[in-house]
């Protein structure tokens, strides 16, 4: 509220599985309407569209596009192949 409070609209939501998820988001989209998140913190390749489809969700963030081994391995076509399957993402409707 502060945040708003402040003129932000754009903010981070983390930890987001941890702190409600999907229906913390979707409890709060009628009375904040003028907000929006990029959730962060447990979101997978499989959750990600539902937090998609959300009216007050631009994005979403996750450790699965950067898989500690493969940067410690400095595999770059892994990250790469993540990156792509991330951009094809779409919410579930």
């Amino acid at each position: 509220m502060r945040l708003a409070e402040r003129g932000y609209t754009a903010l981070k939501f983390f930890p987001a599985e941890a702190a409600g998820g999907i229906p913390y988001l979707r409890s709060i989209a009628g009375p904040l309407p003028g907000l929006a998140f990029c959730p962060t913190g447990g979101i997978t390749p499989d959750t990600a569209p539902a937090y998609l489809a959300l009216p007050n969700v631009r994005c979403v963030g996750g450790s699965w596009l950067t898989p500690p081994a493969a940067l410690a391995a400095g595999t770059a076509a892994t990250i790469t192949a993540a990156a792509r399957a991330a951009t094809a993402l779409r919410p579930r409707r």
